[in-house]
């Protein structure tokens, strides 16, 4: 079992020594530099409290930090990391690529096999083009919707992300049919007047908002599973339904799979579930944890791209050949025999364990999984919206990530993240897991 080294030290001369030195060290000179000292807000630990950990190096299902604590890593790069950390095939062909330069702003082979292997892959892309980042993929994926249908209205879901572009940076106001208003400061009211947002799972609310504004509405854009609230699975019929409205309005479906892509099923969610949607946005198991994202659909749409249509979109570094090869190399390997049964099986142990956990413990939670990604809710009634994520006890939750922490088990520092499970978690660390949550939920009910 592979343990945090969490009790503290002590030099010859009697001092005790923090087990955390180097990285409080690192974070001190970081938020000197860098805005909370990091380049992505939750990193900070501000959810849960208490010192970030400053990362040395990740091998495996293993990340090992500045001051050499060793810990089995549930978050795999916010859910890129499928494979593991540095595997080897990977690394080979990032190597193999670099020596032969590092970016070109110009064509190359490597992108059209990447393409081939995406269209081959997910049932509701027949071209694809490639971008850097989720965000822009939804971007882009909207201003093409936008474009197709000549309509400017755009419907997304309470508690989903799509990247932090202006008009999707919206939360929903009171009452079921909201009209957005801006999340963040900087975001002028202007850029999210025509973004409709509705509660994840409530079709009958989709609904009464294509009655009353569906002739302007270009697309409705969803996390077919929500990862950014936690993991929500949809409710039966919710995603067939959505499919059913855009049908019936003109409107393109749209689907945020940067984290239930390649994650969930071969094919992402749409395969899991049997709906087809107009546009798909892709990205993390797509670059291998390199920065890669991409947008695609249907043909007649995607044809309506710069340069063979008029809706315009380019990046210097898009399709860069380093990420290309880590995307290539890691969709190959996800094509091996048993691959996706193994994280099923995988996953649904180690679920299966932190629930057992959690009972014998008398905590109460609401645990919900999808494939390799899943969420324990501290919460007591289930988790199917915004609104009842919300309700999840998050003290509670720091003070189980702070004691799977010390028990060498390295968990999202929000309750509002998924756990992420890798070809790298062997059956040995999966049940190392679940006996550290056997403690740390002790400690959570002795509060």
């Amino acid at each position: 079992m592979m343990v945090a080294m969490t009790a503290s030290r002590r030099e010859e001369t009697g001092e005790e020594i923090s087990p955390t030195v180097r990285s409080e060290a690192a974070f001190r000179a970081a938020r000197e530099v860098m805005p909370g000292g990091v380049s992505s807000p939750v990193r900070a630990f501000g959810a849960v409290g208490g010192i970030p950990r400053f990362i040395a190096k990740g091998a495996g299902a293993i990340l090992t930090d500045l001051d050499g604590n060793s810990y089995t890593d549930y978050v795999g790069s916010w859910g890129p990391l499928i494979l593991g950390h540095a595997d080897e095939r990977v690394v080979a062909a990032i190597n193999k690529a670099a020596a032969k330069g590092c970016s070109f702003g110009a064509p190359t082979e490597a992108e059209v096999r990447l393409a081939e292997l995406v269209i081959a892959r997910v049932p509701g892309i027949e071209m694809v083009r490639f971008v850097n980042s989720g965000t822009e993929a939804a971007m882009s994926a909207v201003r093409l919707a936008r474009g197709f249908t000549g309509r400017d209205a755009i419907v997304k879901f309470e508690g989903c992300y799509h990247g932090h572009v202006d008009p999707l940076l919206v939360k929903a106001g009171s009452g079921l049919l909201t009209f957005g208003t801006p999340s963040s400061p900087g975001v002028p009211g202007t850029a999210t007047a025509d973004t409709l947002v509705v509660p994840y799972n409530n079709l009958s609310a989709a609904k009464e908002l294509f009655a009353e504004h569906g002739k302007r509405i270009a697309a409705v854009l969803v996390e077919p599973i929500a990862g950014n609230m936690g993991c929500v699975p949809p409710a039966e019929g919710f995603l067939a339904g959505l499919r059913s409205l855009c049908d019936q309005h003109g409107s393109l479906l749209v689907f945020d799979e940067v984290m239930t892509g390649f994650r969930v099923a071969a094919g992402g969610a749409q395969q899991l579930y049997g709906v087809q949607p107009d546009l798909t946005c892709l990205g993390k198991v797509l670059g291998g944890g390199l920065p890669m994202a991409a947008y695609g659909g249907r043909r007649e749409i995607m044809e309506q791209v710069s340069p063979l249509g008029p809706v315009y979109q380019a990046g210097t570094l898009s399709g860069n050949p380093l990420a290309t090869a880590a995307g290539i190399a890691t969709l190959e390997a996800l094509a091996e025999p048993d691959v996706y049964e193994t994280l099923e099986t995988r996953s649904a142990r180690l679920a299966e364990g932190l629930s057992q956990a959690a009972r014998s413990a008398g905590v109460p939670v609401y645990q919900t999984r999808v494939g390799s990604m899943l969420c324990v809710f501290f919460a007591e009634g289930p988790v199917t919206d915004y609104a009842s994520a919300v309700r999840s006890d998050t003290k509670a939750y720091a003070r189980f990530f702070h004691a799977m922490l010390e028990h060498g088990i390295y968990l999202a520092p929000s309750q509002y993240e998924c756990m992420f499970v890798s070809l790298a978690h062997t059956d040995d660390l999966i049940e190392s897991t679940i006996q550290a949550a056997d403690e740390a939920f002790d400690e959570v009910a002795r509060g």
